[in-house]
């Protein structure tokens, strides 16, 4: 019995001390974020709404004040909800907010949708940001891309941030800072954004090759609009062709099917032919999943060969 209470003592401390030492490392990591940002002495900020540029925002204004602004591009490829989002969300962190719009046609190769999509985008929408510091006055644009993103396989658009240089800087990358982490910054100042679903956009929604048209994306923000409207909380439409592919988190799976007439009805009013229900769920980077296999199988045969 006394081996055991030791034990279960033991067992405690060690808990007590491995929650001290990860309170130590987020406190180490925030001001070195800090410091790196107070060196800037001035920045714009690339800005989303969504927990990872609003954690960067906040941290931004604490250290910045008035010389800190938060940019939100505004295109069709940014949901209109989002935007407002963005708007309400700067408020809540009291810096200084500006919309800035911004049209596809500006982006070479994007609308034909191929797999490196994302980097021609990105490039595209870090130099708008840098031509608007320069002419505002401004040292560097402060983007949010974290140390969780970088890992996969398929991240064409962190190429477009590696080769932008020292006029981008990407703090969460520079001092290893992960998603899950970025929520508990968040949440320790009380951030409305800290809970936030991932978002993306919309462009992420259509199957690589078929070209990216604003008719297209306005179908997918209604559909998405509409799910949201039914109290879906983590979910993408995938639009292949005109068949609309729900995802929704595994715990609203069954609610999607007691719903599915609903939601079958309001799509095809939309104008979609087809609404099916993807029994792996909701997942990030789907859309790459038939690229990353094919890359798989032709490394299998040449290792074979």
């Amino acid at each position: 019995m006394t081996a055991a209470r030791h034990l279960t003592i033991g067992l405690e401390n060690t808990y007590i001390l491995l929650a001290e030492n990860s309170l130590l490392m987020d406190i180490a990591k925030v001001e070195m974020i800090r410091e790196a940002i107070r060196a800037r002495e001035s920045a714009i900020i690339a800005f989303s709404g969504g927990v990872d540029s609003t954690t960067l925002a906040a941290l931004a204004f604490e250290e910045l004040g008035k010389k800190a602004l938060a940019v939100t591009i505004d295109s069709p490829l940014f949901p209109r909800q989002q935007l407002e989002t963005a708007s309400q969300t700067a408020c809540e962190i009291g810096i200084q907010h500006k919309i800035l719009p911004f049209s596809l046609n500006s982006v070479p190769y994007f609308s034909a949708n191929t797999i490196n999509r994302c980097y021609f985008c990105k490039k595209a929408l870090l130099e708008t940001l840098v031509e608007l510091a320069d002419k505002a006055g401004y040292n560097v644009v402060l983007e949010g891309t974290n140390a969780s993103e970088i890992k996969g396989e398929n991240r064409p658009g962190y190429r477009a941030i590696e080769e932008a240089g020292e006029k981008i800087f990407s703090p969460f990358v520079k001092f290893n800072v992960t998603k899950e982490e970025i929520r508990e910054i968040a949440s320790n100042r009380s951030l409305s954004a800290a809970g936030r679903p991932s978002a993306a956009c919309l462009a992420t929604r259509i199957a690589y090759g078929q070209p990216i048209t604003t008719e297209a994306l306005e179908k997918i923000e209604k559909a998405e609009e509409y799910l949201l409207y039914l109290g879906f909380t983590q979910f993408r439409v995938r639009m292949h062709s005109n068949l609309a592919r729900i995802e929704v988190a595994g715990e609203e799976f069954e609610d999607a099917l007691r719903k599915k007439e609903k939601i079958s009805r309001h799509l095809k009013s939309l104008g979609f032919d087809y609404v099916t229900l993807d029994l792996e769920g909701f997942r990030s980077g789907s859309m790459d999943e038939p690229f990353m296999r094919k890359k798989a199988e032709e490394e299998r045969k040449t290792e074979e060969e």
